[in-house]
């Protein structure tokens, strides 16, 4: 969900990051400007299947390097690139400070048909399909294998399958994401709760609610969204957690207006009307409801782990007050995630180098963002759930090294980790179908005499509308 993550993008959305287009070439550690030469001189094997050699000379230009802003991430980023730079020192690595260029859909759209992306550049997962409408991104299925990404077999396969499009992989992973039910385990304790044991069905949610809000004190039970396309992703999570969808298998026609999608919008209904247990204030987007957890005046929403970090980096919120449990009903949950592309057209030399640094940075267990060590001496939060694309004995490691160096309760995610529910891919054209959804989610918690029935086939009609244009 583009919209809804722009405001905390820790790598796709910890911190909202506006700004205009800026280049910032690294002088330091191996990322200074490119030249013609640099680009052009090659030497490396013809067999895209062959590893880099580290006699070849290449430059590469590289998507979201952190900005000065972020210190702890930018040191991080120049001590990767001159790691890197041992083993392949005829690499230059120029990075690119480009926030607004990473995180806004105006501006990625625009550098797409411009052809302006960087070599290795940053995308949503649910961008392939943008990407390649444009033919912006390299197949790189020939050059991914063990021998240039030595981890590929322990990713996982859902993750991967998001930047395949008929069977060509476009995309190595950066993070990925799906939602659970975030708690505020301080609130649940003051209502009788047992905060290690969220809620696993949506009657339990509604129960625990009206607990919560008994409270008093303006103290919301559950908090959803309803405006900015947020209403919209979130009816989708919804309908995914009970085994629905918003869109058939064709692509083609909506697939809400039906048991399931009232059951969704009639549960809602109920919880803000018949219980009281939402809250009076509505019409609520991304980051209205983290504030509202961060100050003990709400007991639980759906969200990613991520959140966490952005509530306790962003908003003094204090990691030991949070816990997350699967989402509720657990027959799917809405996933997602960010990687890197390579940009159409560069040299074979260059992708190889591109797949050698992506493996570096983002698919090395104790390596690049996965050294979990230095991420904790740089003060940077260890311990959330995900980013974990890992399986097998790759995913134990890496878990036992995050529970190590952890910087926070990791046991308070227990619920979470331990009951994995399958992860459900946005719809097509996603934001389209949010904005439209938004409409179902702001009347059903607005309007106390909602025509749920009407709403739901109007949002279908439109829905259709929007599936029916390329």
């Amino acid at each position: 969900m583009r919209s809804a993550r722009l405001s905390h993008v820790r790598r796709a959305g910890a911190l909202t990051l506006v700004s205009a287009l800026t280049l910032t070439a690294l002088a330091a550690c191996g990322t200074s400007s490119s030249d013609d030469d640099a680009r052009s001189n090659s030497g490396g094997s013809s067999d895209p299947a062959a590893p880099l050699d580290p006699k070849t000379k290449v430059s590469l230009t590289i998507d979201c390097m952190p900005p000065a802003a972020k210190k702890a991430e930018l040191k991080e980023w120049k001590e990767d690139v001159a790691e890197f730079n041992k083993t392949y020192p005829n690499v230059t690595i120029e990075g690119r400070s480009t926030p607004g260029q990473c995180l806004e859909p105006p501006r990625f759209t625009a550098m797409l048909k411009a052809k302006s992306q960087p070599d290795v550049f940053y995308t949503y997962f649910t961008d392939l399909p943008q990407v390649l409408d444009n033919d912006g991104a390299e197949d790189i299925t020939a050059y991914v294998n063990d021998k240039t990404v030595p981890l590929l077999k322990d990713i996982d396969p859902n993750v991967l399958g998001s930047l395949k499009h008929d069977g060509k992989l476009y995309g190595l992973p950066t993070s990925n994401y799906t939602m659970g039910l975030l708690i505020n385990r301080k609130l649940f304790e003051r209502a009788g709760l047992d905060p290690d044991t969220p809620p696993r069905t949506w009657e339990e949610v509604r129960a625990a609610a009206k607990k919560i809000a008994d409270l008093g004190d303006g103290i919301a039970g559950f908090g959803e969204y309803s405006a900015g396309n947020t209403g919209g992703w979130h009816f989708t999570a919804h309908m995914y957690s009970i085994g629905g969808d918003v869109v058939d298998a064709s692509g083609k026609k909506a697939a809400f207006d039906n048991e399931l999608g009232r059951q969704v919008a009639e549960n809602l209904h109920a919880m803000r009307w018949e219980d009281d247990s939402m809250g009076k204030t509505q019409l609520l987007k991304w980051g209205d409801l983290q504030k509202q957890i961060a100050t003990d005046k709400l007991g639980m929403f759906l969200a990613a782990p991520d959140d966490i970090a952005y509530m306790v980096q962003q908003l003094g919120a204090k990691y030991e007050n949070f816990g997350m449990g699967p989402i509720p009903g657990q027959k799917n949950t809405l996933a997602g995630g960010n990687n890197y592309m390579i940009k159409k057209g560069i040299s074979s030399d260059e992708i190889k180098a591109a797949i050698a640094w992506l493996n570096f940075k983002n698919l090395s267990v104790g390596k690049g963002q996965f050294d979990w060590a230095r991420t904790k001496a740089d003060g940077l939060p260890v311990g959330i759930p995900q980013p974990n694309f890992w399986l097998n004995e790759t995913k134990a490691k890496d878990d036992a090294a995050r529970a190590e160096h952890a910087t926070m309760p990791v046991e308070n995610f227990k619920a979470f980790m331990d009951n994995p529910v399958p992860g459900k891919a946005e719809p097509p054209k996603a934001q389209e179908i949010y904005k439209v959804l938004d409409n179902v989610m702001s009347a059903v918690l607005t309007n106390e005499d909602a025509d749920i029935d009407e709403l739901l086939s109007t949002a279908a009609s439109q829905v259709d509308q929007v599936l029916a244009t390329r």
